[in-house]
């Protein structure tokens, strides 16, 4: 009982509880994720999906580029990573909006299979161009505007102790101690799930993989500092 009051009482809660949410909504849903997924694997999207959008495909590379940027203020840049991220997103939505050749290859592959159609559950218009999103697009979405929103508050963060010799802890970084890693493998993992192809399923578990080793690296270079020491104990990892 007094270890589940613990537990209850931890600051951390709330957001926990969240996160259990989320994980939960797939497997509630399961059919619709799978007949998404089915979709995209089996090509039977294919006549369905956006294409030639380039203006697109330009604006949506800037924008998640754009966030490679406050890491910077955390450490060093290290070419290599933004090199792997960067091909990434470039590749993400010059299929998503450009040529969808994964898809394209999986309907050559699995010609006459047939399947399922993921229902659109909500439209939008962007740039003359009309956008449907299934549950799953949408549920995919919500953990990149969260990851977003976790690494624009830890940019600012950052940002306003950037003259201070010392390591941050006040903010967001009071809940996680890599809240913007969190946040770059939340996006990752919404866009394996709203755009599951080759691609992703590539790539993704690299990018999650590479993000968690920067956090033990970072956290190895400050292992002599007897502040962060306290600060490791009292804070999770990510959540």
């Amino acid at each position: 009982m007094e270890k589940l009051i613990k537990i209850v009482k931890n600051k951390n809660f709330p957001f926990r509880v969240l996160v259990g949410i989320l994980i939960i909504i797939p497997l509630i849903f399961i059919q619709d994720f799978y007949v998404h997924a089915y979709s995209h694997f089996m090509g039977t999207i294919l006549p369905h999906l956006i294409t030639q959008q380039w203006l697109i495909v330009v604006l949506n590379i800037f924008l998640f580029l754009a966030f490679l940027i406050p890491l910077s203020f955390r450490r060093k840049i290290d070419w290599k990573e933004y090199g792997l991220v960067s091909a990434f997103f470039i590749s993400l939505f010059v299929e998503m909006y450009g040529i969808p050749l994964t898809i394209f290859f999986a309907s050559k592959s699995f010609a006459g299979a047939g399947g399922e159609i993921p229902n659109s559950i909500f439209s939008f218009e962007f740039l003359g161009t009309n956008i449907r999103m299934s549950l799953a697009m949408v549920y995919g979405t919500t953990l990149m505007v969260i990851g977003m929103a976790l690494i624009i508050v830890g940019w600012i963060t950052l940002y306003r102790n950037l003259k201070k010799d010392e390591i941050v802890t006040t903010g967001v970084y009071a809940y996680s101690r890599h809240p913007q890693y969190f946040g770059f493998v939340l996006i990752i993992i919404g866009w394996l799930i709203g755009w599951p192809t080759i691609l992703t399923v590539i790539f993704a578990p690299i990018l999650i993989y590479m993000y968690v080793r920067v956090c033990k690296i970072e956290e190895k270079e400050l292992s002599h500092n007897q502040r962060y020491k306290n600060y490791k104990r009292d804070v999770p990892f990510f959540i």
